[in-house]
């Protein structure tokens, strides 16, 4: 069977590190740069905003329907933030998962958790999980100066939250430690690259399966 019989399954690649990290422009950037990656599209609760499109920045959903399929399990991951839901379906994940398509995904150290428990086969074969580590307090304390938009009691709460999120990295498959934007994304790129390459991905197209099939093989 030659290689272009052959066709690859996404990967779902989950994204965790603390504010400053640079965890969201690493997912956009390359989601934005390379057709095989979709960055994933959350579900919410919270009221659509002028410009905004149901189904592109969010799946708009009513509190109720969201959590009948919260009770039913269609979520890989969800909270409650600021008095909205927040979450990712799964069909959604695996709609582009089994078409080829990797799915980035920036998330908290919980929702990780979360989904690394989905008892879905296809969700624990897909599973590459990040972690953006900073160097060190010192420069984790200087990136979230740099923003400038919070007071000093929200840095403070912002600082306490990633001191906490960094004692999970170990949890994490792989774990970057930053350094600078253009290094972080050569990294992020070649761990993605690393992983479309793992045999296990790799299975008959259906059209070669409908072949194989017509003639008896």
């Amino acid at each position: 069977m030659s290689h272009l019989e052959l066709q690859r399954r996404g990967i779902l690649c989950v994204v965790s590190g603390p504010s400053g990290s640079g965890k969201t422009t690493l997912c956009r950037r390359f989601s934005g740069e390379d057709s095989s990656a979709v960055y994933a599209t959350s579900a919410t609760t919270r009221a659509l905003r002028e410009g905004e499109k149901d189904g592109e920045d969010y799946f708009f959903l009513s509190r109720e329907d969201f959590e009948s399929r919260a009770t039913r399990g269609e979520f890989l991951e969800y909270a409650e933030v600021h008095g909205n839901l927040y979450g990712t379906l799964k069909s959604e994940v695996l709609t582009h998962i089994n078409a080829g398509r990797d799915v980035l995904m920036d998330i908290d150290v919980q929702g990780a958790a979360l989904i690394r428990k989905n008892p879905d086969p296809a969700i624990a074969e897909a599973l590459v999980d990040i972690f953006i580590l900073l160097p060190g307090e010192e420069e984790l304390l200087n990136r979230l100066a740099v923003r400038g938009t919070e007071t000093d009691d929200q840095v403070e709460l912002r600082l306490q939250n990633a001191r906490e999120e960094m004692r999970h990295w170990s949890d994490y498959h792989y774990t970057v430690i930053s350094a600078d934007k253009e290094t972080d994304f050569a990294t992020f790129s070649a761990i993605i690259t690393g992983e479309r390459c793992r045999s296990n991905r790799l299975a008959p197209s259906q059209e070669t399966v409908a072949k194989h099939s017509e003639l008896g093989l």
